[in-house]
């Protein structure tokens, strides 16, 4: 009689109350494609686990209190200053925690890279259309995950009440005041009174360390779901189509090397930790309310926001006795507000204008929709200004400029240059897509110069590779809608709405320009020319 292997007993007890055996069959041969874009999506999930692994280190030492105590510790220019509980615990978590600094840096690093990795994954998923039906609920869950990375940044940022973060916290008491009508209660709520106070830095400890970090990690759990339900999309090639898949079974080939990849991240996090400094506290000193520094700046996801602000003229109105100030309001509350629901938004808006509501698992290349493109680059020059401004002053002392002049540039740069970049970006594109024409029509240039019995010379073309042909090959160009006649074959007037002309309008201007693909005659002569 043959023993039974040890976990056959678990296995089978599992299996017979949840089907543990057909559940894991079916995931374990899940097939996912391969591509290097795929990977920025892994770096977002794989910096997350960094991230709760070092802030749990970082939680056992430090103290979440504004309370007034006297340091004492190792770092002798401090020694006998007034600071807060929580300054005093991170500079002990800096110099007498064994790997404390270490940690500390590694934590912040994976904060960066999270959230850009966070950032550059959706651009991905914007330029190729990976948001289209069905997959607009993962859209709206990466822009929600994007808004809480941003705030679970901003959050941990603060909390070492240092003299940079506690500048970023001033900043942040005062675009709360400026919301107009509730924006003193909302500021007293928030802060336990008057700012600073001594309720900000507790409060902002729960957030950082549970409650943003839950929902973030509920939000990636549901984003990895919906990923498996629906399929990964995939990239344009032979024998890929809307209705599979073509890659890599999940087991063993997709966890070996998202299991190497993850150790290739956190060993980027900790050699970053190691060897690049970043938020020396101990160099900016205890915040203090009177006090201030030059070249602050904050991180790069909070950047362009002080951009703004520093943009923004001064306007204010007051009516019937209440000051509305303008100047925080529309740049720190409106503006942000705008930016991130149209981005919520797009797969519908898109949507609506093109008439396009069918599943797509094929991407797009981002040159066969130059429309699409030309947006994504016009908005990432728009934010880009916006960063460059938040380190206006920096600008103007290191180049010797007029701080007045960069903020005129910065105003008339940013609708100026995303204008530029939006023209230049799709005329681009539909120059690629004519030179994408000319190769499926003429093959690959070799530089082969050959004379004909006529005395032409011409250059000598080879076929395009099976795969690189159907990849430029396999794309639509839908024409431009057109508003129906006046009047139906009857004689009678027909009723367009006022949405629908603006809907056919919109249409109009997004497919206006285009390229067409080869004809079906034209695809039939070169597959006879190259068989």
């Amino acid at each position: 009689m043959n023993a039974k292997p040890r976990l056959a007993g678990p296995a089978e007890f599992l299996d017979e109350r949840v089907s543990l055996a057909s559940l894991t069959r079916h995931n374990l041969r899940k097939v996912f494609p391969d591509h290097w874009s795929f990977l920025l999506g892994e770096i977002a999930l794989y910096s997350f686990v960094v991230l709760l692994l070092s802030g749990t280190f970082l939680t056992f030492f430090f103290k979440p209190s504004m309370a007034e105590v006297v340091y004492q510790g190792s770092y002798v220019p401090l020694r006998g200053i007034p600071v807060s509980e929580a300054y005093a615990s991170t500079l002990d978590i800096s110099f007498d925690v064994r790997a404390g600094l270490l940690m500390r840096q590694i934590h912040h690093w994976s904060a960066l890279l999270f959230v850009t990795a966070i950032s550059v994954h959706l651009l991905r998923i914007f330029f190729t259309g990976a948001f289209r039906k069905p997959r607009e609920l993962n859209w709206l869950i990466g822009v929600v995950m994007l808004i809480l990375a941003v705030l679970e940044g901003f959050a941990g940022y603060s909390l070492p009440d240092d003299l940079l973060s506690g500048m970023g916290l001033r900043i942040a008491a005062g675009i709360v005041l400026s919301i107009p009508i509730v924006g003193t209660y909302l500021h007293f709520m928030i802060f336990g009174g008057e700012f600073p106070g001594t309720e900000i830095i507790p409060r902002l400890y729960i957030a950082h360390v549970l409650l943003v970090p839950a929902l973030l990690l509920a939000l990636i759990t549901v984003h990895l779901m919906l990923i498996v339900y629906q399929k990964h999309t995939q990239f344009p090639g032979p024998g890929r189509t809307d209705r599979n898949v073509v890659g890599l079974p999940l087991l063993p080939v997709y966890t070996a090397k998202a299991g190497g990849f993850f150790f290739v991240v956190f060993g980027v996090c900790a050699l970053l930790g190691g060897m690049v400094q970043i938020n020396p506290i101990w160099a900016y000193g205890p915040y203090n309310p009177v006090d201030a520094t030059t070249d602050a700046q904050p991180d790069w996801y909070i950047g362009w926001l002080e951009g703004a602000l520093r943009a923004m003229p001064g306007w204010e109105f007051t009516v019937f006795g209440w000051t509305f100030p303008m100047s925080a309001f529309i740049p720190a509350i409106l503006l942000p507000g705008l930016m991130f629901t149209l981005l919520a938004l797009y797969p519908f808006i898109e949507a609506w204008i093109t008439g396009d509501h069918r599943e797509h698992n094929v991407l797009d290349r981002p040159r066969n929709r130059p429309t699409r493109t030309a947006i994504g680059v016009a908005a990432i020059t728009f934010f880009t200004v916006l960063i460059i401004n938040g380190g206006n002053d920096v600008i103007a002392a290191d180049f010797d400029l007029s701080l007045n002049q960069i903020t005129w540039f910065t105003r008339i740069g940013l609708v100026v240059l995303p204008l530029i970049a939006f023209f230049v970006t799709r005329a681009a594109c539909l120059g690629l897509q004519a030179r994408d024409r000319e190769r499926l029509l003429h093959g690959e240039e070799t530089g082969v110069i050959k004379r004909l019995p006529s005395g032409e010379y011409v250059e000598v073309h080879t076929p395009l590779p099976a795969a690189t042909r159907y990849a430029l090959s396999n794309y639509e160009a839908p024409k431009p809608l057109e508003l129906p006649a006046p009047v139906d074959e009857n004689g009678v007037r027909r009723q367009v709405s006022h949405t629908e002309r603006v809907r056919v309008r919109l249409n109009q201007w997004w497919y206006g320009r285009r390229v067409e693909p080869p004809s079906a005659e034209e695809q039939r002569q070169i597959t006879r020319r190259e068989g």
